[in-house]
C-alpha cells in the first residue's frame, strides 16, 4: 500500500438546482468567499490556477490545478493537480428532487515532504482533516447559494 495515495469521495445534497450549482463550483477564484479552508486561489491562465488549502492541522497546502473536463450539460468539472498534491479532483452535480446532489471525487499522492515522513502514523489525523475540510465547504456553499 502506498502510505501517500488518497482516495476520497464526499456528496453534498443542496437545495440549489444543478445549474446554479454548477455556476459556483466553475468560478474556483470565488470558493475563498464561501469555503473558509480555501485561502487563496489565483488564476494564472484560462484553464489553470492555484489554490492554497489549510484546515485545522498547522501545514498548508499549494496545488497548481489545470481544468481538465467542463461540461455543463453532464455537471462535470474536473481538474488535474500538481505540487503538494498530485492526481485529479471531480465534481459530478445531479438532479435530487427539486436540489442537487454533488459528487466530490479526489484521487491524489501526497508530495509534500513533510506529510511523505508523516504518512503512516499521521495518515487517519489527515484523513480528519480532509473531512473536516469537506464539512466546512459544504456548509459554505450551502450558505453561499441560499444568498445567491
Amino acid at each position: 500500500m502506498n502510505w501517500c495515495r488518497y482516495r476520497f469521495r464526499s456528496i453534498w445534497d443542496l437545495t440549489a438546482r444543478p445549474t446554479a450549482v454548477f455556476a459556483v463550483l466553475e468560478r474556483a477564484e470565488d470558493y475563498p468567499r464561501w469555503w473558509p479552508q480555501v485561502r487563496e486561489v489565483t488564476q494564472l491562465d484560462e484553464l489553470t490556477g492555484t489554490a492554497r488549502f489549510r484546515s485545522f492541522l498547522p501545514y498548508e497546502l499549494l496545488v497548481t490545478a489545470r481544468a481538465q473536463r467542463r461540461d455543463p450539460g453532464a455537471g462535470v468539472l474536473e481538474v488535474g493537480m500538481e505540487g503538494d498534491l498530485e492526481g485529479w479532483a471531480r465534481w459530478t452535480l445531479s438532479a435530487r428532487g427539486t436540489g442537487t446532489r454533488a459528487l466530490y471525487e479526489q484521487e491524489v499522492e501526497v508530495c509534500k515532504p513533510l506529510m511523505r515522513r508523516l504518512a503512516v502514523p499521521c495518515r487517519p489525523a489527515f484523513r480528519a482533516n480532509h473531512a473536516v475540510m469537506m464539512r466546512g465547504g459544504r456548509r459554505g456553499l450551502a450558505a453561499y447559494l441560499d444568498g445567491v
